[in-house]
């Protein structure tokens, strides 16, 4: 994305990446491949603009652990966030440090990065011995486009070797990966330089050699695009996974129920989020098994039919589930199907399963405990489903939250990549750079509706609640 002097959106572009799944629960991609990716969506913007750029910003998927050898070589497949292959290992980091939680602020999850390391060391010794560092998916791609091995606190705030709190690599969770500093890349805040381009990236990418931010995570880097810097400011992402998203004044862990305590992109500040491993990919999913093209018109055709107390319900734990129930063994769920349950149908339970899904996050957020952030009123929207208006009806009556679509939410990441670039290039403070950009229209929750999912949702816990022991035999 490339933006005016004046902070508005100039052009945008894309490239397409594959996931690999070689194995159940598996969820792999080539470091290659996201450069590739880099070198044709930057390209695709006209060559008078791209040699005007003044700085460039980097967002990207957290946790991956991409391994790379003494020579930066990727020794194998980078291991996304939804790879949830190493539960066994997350315990076992917990036990070699009984104070993770308190040192990283979060329950040990398969999709951090940390035990993922585990799983490489038992399972791929040799590659594990050859592993020199350990890099985000993002940094790969800083690597490639600066020669520096750079993080940012709020993306190594997923890995599970950060101390939070106290925004520094711990020595201790290294230790317990059998890993040190020395395979770690160096810390920087979001918004201050973390290189310059290098001769070859620079001509590889068509633009002058410019400073590079230190960037952030995608959520943290939405939160920047949306305006969301102060706390108490929310925004829900709708995209692939789904998360809420609340900024904190300091750092206010809640590992017990499976909330994430990271750092913002932005120095002292902090946030909470709830997360979904699935949110946008279960419409895809639903869309692709009843072979219908048109997914606008199949959401269209579930408004149509709409919700009743004798609805089919959806658990949307295609990959297993986070926030709340840090459960790598759960999976999606039809309930309640009948001869005439129509396709329609189907979608509407996906998209009402995903609502309700929210809502148990946004619970976890607003516990009335001394650990929890801010009261949560107003939440932004980011995320391509942020694009179905009739999502963010159910959404909207799920959290009873009005929630607030913004001009440009839906590209939020690369949006507050490009802000975290001017800051870095000191074009701007954060007061004038991270605006919020206009509001195009507020949804406020429907009470008859709100009363509706309310009764669902307690059978929707429920059906959780009764299958969790058999997902766990099911995937043995």
């Amino acid at each position: 994305m490339l933006l005016t002097e004046q902070g508005s959106i100039a052009a945008s572009a894309s490239a397409p990446l594959e996931v690999s799944r070689p194995a159940p629960g598996f969820s792999e991609q080539e470091p290659e491949a996201w450069w590739q990716a880099t070198r044709r969506a930057v390209s695709a913007i006209p060559d008078a603009a791209r040699a005007k750029v003044r700085a460039l910003g980097l967002s990207g998927q957290m946790h991956g652990a991409t391994l790379l050898d003494a020579q930066d070589r990727p020794l194998r497949p980078a291991i996304l966030w939804n790879d949830g292959r190493s539960a066994e290992e997350c315990l076992e980091l917990e036990r070699r440090e009984p104070s993770s939680r308190a040192i990283t602020g979060n329950i040990m999850m398969p999709g951090f990065t940390a035990p993922k390391l585990l799983w490489v060391a038992r399972h791929e010794p040799e590659i594990f011995r050859r592993t020199a560092c350990v890099l985000l998916p993002k940094d790969y791609v800083r690597l490639r486009l600066t020669g520096e091995k750079v993080s940012d606190m709020s993306d190594a705030s997923g890995t599970g070797w950060l101390d939070v709190g106290r925004r520094e690599w711990s020595d201790a969770m290294l230790a317990a990966t059998d890993l040190s500093r020395a395979h770690m890349p160096r810390l920087v805040e979001g918004s201050s330089a973390s290189g310059t381009l290098t001769e070859d990236a620079a001509a590889a990418l068509g633009v002058p050699r410019v400073v590079v931010a230190g960037g952030g995570g995608d959520n943290a880097a939405s939160a920047v695009g949306l305006g969301i810097v102060r706390p108490g400011q929310a925004f829900l992402s709708l995209g692939t996974s789904g998360v809420l998203f609340v900024v904190t004044d300091r750092f206010r862990p809640n590992p017990e129920r499976a909330a994430h305590a990271f750092c913002h992109s932005l120095p002292g500040r902090w946030h909470q989020m709830s997360v979904m491993l699935s949110a946008a990919s279960t419409l895809d999913w639903v869309a692709q098994v009843a072979g219908a093209s048109d997914l606008p018109r199949l959401v269209a055709q579930a408004e149509a039919q709409g919700l009743n107390r004798h609805s089919a319900l959806f658990l949307p734990y295609l990959t297993g589930e986070r926030t709340p129930h840090n459960d790598p063994a759960a999976r999606g769920v039809f309930f309640g199907l009948r001869p005439d349950t129509t396709a329609a149908e189907l979608t509407g339970a996906v998209l009402e399963g995903v609502a309700l899904a929210f809502a148990d996050g946004l619970d976890v957020l607003t516990e009335k405990s001394d650990q929890v952030g801010p009261q949560v009123d107003d939440i932004s929207v980011t995320g391509g489903g942020a694009r179905l208006p009739y999502w963010g009806r159910l959404i909207a009556a799920a959290l009873r939250r009005p929630l607030t679509y913004r001009a440009g939410g839906e590209v939020g990441a690369a949006l507050g990549a490009a802000r975290l670039a001017r800051l870095a290039a000191r074009e701007g403070t954060e007061e004038e750079v991270c605006t919020a950009p206009p509001v195009e229209h507020v949804v406020q929750p429907d009470t008859a509706l709100s009363a509706l999912l309310a009764s669902r949702r307690r059978t929707f816990q429920r059906l959780y609640r009764d299958l969790e022991n058999t997902f766990v035999e099911f995937c043995q």
